[in-house]
């Protein structure tokens, strides 16, 4: 007896589950050809693709959805908006944020419930990728997450007297991760004769890092499968004094936990570059140099004199004695950068950099470079922009992708989302980074960065001004050379890996901002 159309879409899950893909397309197949309409098998396609790590074929299976859709049945609320989050996950993968945005929109206008908090996050990353960005259009996109946190209760303010400040930290990314390279020593080396250490951990796949963490950094609470309401009890139960959420508008976030206000004093910052939005934070965390505009925030800003993090590497590995240049007789320019921070305009820029500089060539690494379809949808974008795709190189992630610094003479930052921890490798690894700067705090990680490791020429305020510097450091062969022999010392003695005078300089600030709300409170 031939198997039902809803028979089939069962196995073909089935085996999903137990990542038989080919097994599950070829289900798929035969579900589609006999009813092309069942919207269900492009969902599960577009999931199969996203397990493959092929986001163009993900983007077109979920494509396919949309005409399919009754938006005004109430049954298919949930479908729907599932649907247009993941087609908008998507669209930020393959650099498409314009796009991504507008299908965010749609299910904020439509759905906007406690249940789509994290669409509304990903509405709000977005808007940290358009140069023009204002503090209203920001205010505008927070005004839409509170309607998340409308049935949420704060509790009131409440003060402790512990003899120690209890600090907890909460995230979803307590694992191998890259902000983990810039808050190991906030995370591990707070003076434990003034410091308790909490840490509310969301991860989802934990790893080496996580059972570090959890064995010797703190009292570990795992919260992944709590509850807001009893994780934020959780919280208060604790009596933490400063609650440190890492995530801002990050996936995976628990924002709803600390809109339930169960700390003394909350602080946002480090992961997510910018403001939350949220009346919930009191601060947040930035330096002199990075914060910028303070109308694009709803805190207060916290500013450390010198530098909003410690970077720590996770690796040993020694810079590659000379830069390129010198065996290929041509400069290679670079950008190990997520490929949904390359905008248009930083597109035109680099195309502008390569014509200005005979011979040179762009080396680019992403996941997406990992599939034949991710790199036939980007070289159809940089053909659209005049790029030589001979002098392109596209690469997909690798765990030892430091190495491959050595294939790069010069890094170019992105805008208006600078680099954080790619930054900070590529000048490990003995790579000078070119960085535009802006207003806002995103805007201004790498300009902080580079001037706290003595080299803020490098870091300008316009697009003109970005192609010059790099067009002129593409011709001093020698200055790359001293810089290659030379950054990883400089960075060592700056700020920006002073573990020492970090901790000093956070840990006061705690002890302050601690006392300045009390009293505020009193």
């Amino acid at each position: 007896m031939e198997m039902t159309v809803q028979e089939l879409y069962s196995a073909a899950c089935e085996q999903h589950k137990i990542k038989n893909y080919d097994a599950v397309f070829k289900i798929l197949d035969e579900i589609k050809r006999r009813d092309p309409k069942f919207k269900e098998a492009y969902y599960l396609e577009a999931w199969t693709w996203n397990c493959l790590g092929n986001s163009v074929k993900q983007y077109y299976a979920l494509e396919k959805i949309l005409p399919l859709l009754d938006f005004a049945a109430p049954e298919e609320k949930n479908f729907a908006t599932n649907v247009l989050s993941h087609i908008g996950e998507a669209c930020v993968a393959l650099g498409l944020l314009k796009e991504a945005k507008e299908f965010f929109v749609l299910v904020v206008k439509m759905f906007n419930s406690p249940d789509t908090g994290l669409v509304t996050s990903n509405l709000i990353f977005c808007e940290n990728s358009f140069e023009d960005s204002s503090p209203d259009s920001f205010r505008a996109l927070y005004e839409e997450y509170k309607k998340v946190l409308a049935d949420i209760k704060p509790y009131p303010k409440k003060f402790y007297a512990h003899k120690k400040i209890r600090v907890g930290f909460l995230s979803a990314d307590f694992r191998n991760h890259p902000v983990i390279n810039q808050s190991w020593s906030l995370l591990t080396k707070l003076d434990k004769n003034l410091f308790d250490v909490y840490f509310y951990s969301n991860v989802k796949k934990p790893d080496v890092v996580t059972e570090y963490l959890r064995k010797t950094a703190g009292t570990w609470r795992d919260i992944l499968n709590l509850t807001d309401k009893v994780a934020a009890k959780l919280i208060r139960d604790d009596e933490i004094d400063i609650l440190f959420d890492m995530d801002g508008h990050m996936g995976n976030n628990r924002l709803r936990v600390a809109a339930y206000c169960p700390a003394s004093v909350q602080i946002s910052g480090i992961d997510y570059m910018n403001s939350t939005g949220l009346e919930c934070f009191d601060y947040f965390l930035s330096d002199e140099t990075c914060a910028g505009d303070e109308n694009f925030f709803t805190e207060k800003v916290l500013r450390l004199p010198h530098c909003l993090v410690c970077y720590e590497p996770s690796t040993k590995l020694e810079p590659a004695a000379a830069p390129p240049c010198l065996k290929n007789n041509f400069v290679t320019f670079g950008s190990f950068n997520k490929f949904r921070k390359i905008t248009d305009a930083m597109w035109n820029a680099w195309k502008k950099i390569l014509d200005a500089v005979p011979n040179s060539r762009l080396l680019l690494k992403d996941d997406l470079f990992a599939t034949v379809d991710g790199k036939n949808f980007v070289s159809n974008k940089l053909k659209s922009f005049g790029f030589d795709l001979n002098r392109v190189e596209m690469r997909p992630r690798t765990s030892t992708y430091l190495v491959e610094y050595g294939d790069m003479d010069i890094a170019l930052d992105t805008f208006p989302y600078n680099g954080g921890v790619t930054t900070c490798e590529a000048l490990y690894m003995g790579v000078p980074v070119v960085s535009l700067y802006g207003t806002r705090h995103g805007a201004r990680v790498g300009l902080s960065f580079l001037k706290n490791v003595g080299l803020d020429e490098l870091a300008v305020d316009s697009y003109e001004k970005y192609i010059e510097r790099a067009v002129g450091l593409a011709g001093d062969w020698e200055l790359l050379t001293l810089l290659r022999r030379n950054l990883r010392t400089m960075m060592k003695k700056s700020p920006l890996m002073d573990s020492a005078n970090y901790l000093r300089e956070i840990q006061a600030a705690f002890i302050k901002i601690l006392s300045d709300e009390r009293n505020a409170n009193a």
